[in-house]
């Protein structure tokens, strides 16, 4: 028997409460930073970044990119994510912000295949369900955004992350709080 500390569900708990935690520092940075050139830009590359590798660690806990499918095609979306916001950043913020919003359109989309997949098994996946269609309605509206006439900044991404944010630690507590119920029974 698998002690609490080392069940699947305690990784996911562990799992939510760091990329929380990841999220509300991301968002801090960002908007203590947004002057900041050189820093901004290193955050904007580091968001998709920690996503990809997030993902990737969090698949290889639980079987592995073959068995996770969805978290597989995330990594590869986070990674090329990464590389077009490197590329953007040399061209132009409104670039930038097309390329979050084209990856918070499918990343949105996977966390939400994702969280369909992990309701049978965990339970307590409303909130990233609920997160990933979120994120696909917020890419949209960054996209809109980066075709606009106000140029945009870092502080137009935050609020993305700091949904994010919200959500891992909605989650992680949902399933702390199943975890103590079930000790309790």
């Amino acid at each position: 028997m698998q002690s609490q500390s080392s069940t699947p569900s305690s990784w996911l708990r562990t799992y939510y409460f760091a990329r929380a935690i990841f999220s509300v520092a991301w968002v801090a940075a960002a908007i203590l930073f947004s002057a900041q050139p050189a820093l901004a830009m290193l955050l904007l590359v580091i968001y998709p970044a920690w996503d990809a590798l997030a993902n990737l660690v969090d698949a290889r806990v639980n079987g592995g990119l073959k068995a996770n499918p969805s978290q597989a095609l995330n990594v590869a979306v986070s990674t090329l994510t990464t590389l077009a916001v490197i590329a953007a950043l040399s061209s132009s913020m409104y670039a930038v912000l097309a390329a979050f919003g084209v990856w918070a359109i499918f990343s949105g989309l996977l966390q939400l295949n994702t969280g369909i997949k992990r309701w049978r098994s965990y339970g307590a996946q409303w909130p990233m369900i609920l997160s990933g269609a979120q994120s696909a309605l917020a890419g949209g509206f960054m996209i809109s955004r980066s075709i606009g006439t106000v140029a945009p900044t870092i502080r137009d991404i935050a609020p993305y992350a700091a949904f994010g944010a919200f959500y891992f630690l909605l989650s992680a507590i949902w399933l702390a709080v199943t975890a103590y119920r079930k000790a309790a029974a």
